[in-house]
């Protein structure tokens, strides 16, 4: 008997979840491939932040985990095939060539912004931080700004739904 009230209550939590989606309340959930990872310049200027065709994923389930996943559309090798036998600038290239992280988010439509609350990333600082972004969502594409950086730079990232 418990194994089927699990599957009921497991069947009713995916039908609650795929109910929420249909009906907008968060426009997050699902896969997306990221179709850009550029920065605005203090001038306005739009450029390119992980190279011309940036490789990556973001993630949002319908219980509120994520995972974003980003990286430079060009990335060095090692020259060893040790990764722990790097040098230092193999190490600083692949730290730099990537940004990722994992956590819980929440989502207010009205205002256009989405809470991400890191667990880990690939930064060391953005662990255990919450971080709040403005975002754009325009058909299936997908956009956020993150807070400037010491430079004045603002980093953009662009992601396109994933069909089921």
């Amino acid at each position: 008997m418990k194994k089927y009230v699990s599957l009921l209550a497991s069947a009713m939590l995916c039908v609650c979840n795929m109910h929420a989606q249909a009906n907008g309340s968060n426009p997050f959930v699902g896969h997306w491939k990221l179709i850009a990872a550029d920065k605005l310049l203090p001038d306005g200027t739009r450029v390119s932040d992980y190279g011309t065709e940036p490789h990556g994923m973001a993630m949002f389930t319908a219980d509120g985990h994520f995972m974003i996943d980003v990286f430079r559309d060009v990335r060095t090798k090692f020259a060893g095939k040790d990764r722990e036998k790097g040098s230092f600038d193999e190490y600083k290239e692949a730290q730099l060539s990537s940004s990722c992280s994992f956590g819980t988010y929440t989502v207010d439509t009205a205002a256009n912004k989405v809470t991400l609350h890191i667990d880990r990333s690939t930064y060391p600082n953005g662990d255990d931080t919450t971080q709040v972004r403005d975002y754009e969502l325009k058909g299936d594409t997908l956009s956020w700004k993150v807070a400037p950086r010491p430079d004045g730079s603002i980093p953009v990232t662009v992601v396109r739904r994933i069909a089921p």
